[in-house]
């Protein structure tokens, strides 16, 4: 197969013919044609950047492109498609399997052995391929057979083989900056040939904020809704097509979340609502939280973080955390949705707002590792249990009831060659609670050193 026939077999990643330009969404006609009109991923594309300096040279091996719909990735290969004089071949995930990765393979020997020529497969949605369909790649990535470019929403690193990323450079897309987005725009507006240029269309500045805004740096949303606007606004006497707010709220009913319930993102979203209720913003915590709800998330999903942070990060500075979240799990399975997220706002914004303390949680930590390092501690004599053989063996003999001694406390053996795992933080609750452990260490102190005065007079 020659390069030209490769490539014509492609349909993602082709351009459309200037004939049927008009019939392709307006987000396929703006497909750049030149690496200027790649609007955002600086850290990508800019100048001297790797991924630029491979494009340019025409010498990009093997690499997964990686990040949310409407990043960029999709424009970077169709550009890589329409400029390499590699043969292109392409493949997408959901549909293809063994049989088609091995017949891409066959063209591709059948191509080297006959012109020295090049392959370059393109293989959208990889993260579908299952580890079998990967392996099979994997021989010819790595005798560079073929030049494999996937392309993926999910984070490569979970969902792709080590083994073929290992042969893989991993570019990670961005969401597009707002600024990004406005050159997108600008130029969907002026380009006569691909874009919206041969109409008089009128921006008004509002509808191009909103536009903007509720792309949720998504080029692909944005041109669409630029596109509908332009399909749906009648023009006036002038022939000029006004678009204003309104017809661009209606193009735009809803912002788009960049993550489902099932997807990578998700997992930032939650990473980014915990560390906001741990770092005390409970406003942020209340974007996050209500970007996973937006999302379909389980509420309980949300509950059960709570609860963890409860202990984990708020822990003793403020006992009530726990009881708080707690009650918001049970509200939320009580209540059910939508209600169930006003006591799990009043629970973040609790835990948010609370004095912070993860002493509890690296006193776990260090016992763990007490247990795990330390020495085999056995229980002493008079803790064990009585009920059976305190007369023969003598288990429980001498053990003092705290509750007959002032204070309830008295100093005795807990356990041998003691070291101090708990710490109490400088906040909330904890405060007494240092001050209290101080007395009982103090007052321990003083009994040992009573007991040691005694044996030395004996």
């Amino acid at each position: 197969m020659t390069r030209k026939s490769a490539t014509q077999t492609m349909s993602l990643f082709s351009a459309p013919a200037s004939s049927a330009a008009g019939d392709a969404p307006l987000a396929l006609r703006l497909s750049p044609k030149t690496l200027e009109d790649l609007a955002g991923q600086e850290h990508l594309l800019g100048e001297g950047k790797l991924l630029r300096r491979a494009l340019e040279a025409d010498r990009l091996t093997s690499a997964i492109f990686f990040g949310p719909p409407g990043s960029g990735k999709s424009a970077v290969v169709r550009w890589v498609a329409r400029k390499t004089q590699a043969a292109v071949e392409e493949l997408n995930a959901v549909t293809a399997g063994v049989a088609d990765v091995r017949a891409v393979i066959d063209r591709a020997k059948e191509r080297r052995s006959l012109a020295q020529e090049r392959t370059l497969l393109i293989l959208d949605e990889i993260h579908r391929f299952n580890r079998a369909q990967q392996d099979a790649l994997l021989p010819d990535v790595e005798r560079g057979l073929i030049t494999l470019i996937g392309l993926t929403t999910e984070n490569p690193y979970f969902y792709v083989n080590s083994a073929l990323l290992s042969r893989a450079q991993v570019f990670e897309f961005k969401p597009l900056p707002d600024a990004a987005l406005s050159k997108i725009l600008d130029r969907a507006l002026r380009d006569a040939e691909q874009g919206l240029g041969k109409k008089n269309i009128a921006l008004d500045p509002e509808a191009r904020a909103h536009l903007i805004r509720n792309a949720s740096g998504d080029a692909r949303r944005l041109l669409n809704a630029l596109e509908l606007a332009a399909l749906t606004t009648p023009a006036e006497a002038n022939g000029r097509q006004r678009v204003t707010l309104a017809a661009a709220e209606e193009c735009v009913q809803k912002r788009a979340l960049v993550h489902d319930k099932h997807g990578d993102a998700h997992y930032d979203i939650a990473s980014a609502f915990i560390k906001s209720l741990r770092g005390g913003d409970p406003d942020a915590a209340l974007y996050w939280m209500a970007r996973l709800l937006a999302a379909g998330d389980d509420p309980r999903f949300i509950a059960r973080r709570l609860i963890i942070l409860a202990s984990e990060d708020v822990g003793n500075a403020d006992p009530r955390a726990l009881l708080v979240a707690h009650a918001a799990l049970a509200a939320v399975e009580f209540v059910g949705m939508p209600e169930g997220r006003i006591p799990l706002a009043q629970a973040a914004v609790y835990l948010a707002c609370a004095p912070k303390s993860n002493a509890s949680y690296l006193a776990l930590e260090k016992a763990m590792q007490e247990v795990e390092e330390g020495p085999v501690r056995e229980v002493p004599d008079h803790l064990k249990d009585a009920s059976l053989d305190r007369k023969t063996l003598g288990h429980g003999e001498g053990y003092l009831y705290p509750h007959t001694f002032p204070g309830h406390h008295v100093p005795q053996a807990y356990w041998p060659k003691p070291v101090t795992l708990y710490t109490p933080g400088e906040l909330g609750c904890e405060v007494e609670m240092r001050e209290r452990l101080d007395a009982w260490k103090n007052k321990i102190k003083q009994a040992s050193e009573k007991n040691s005065s005694k044996k030395e007079t004996a």
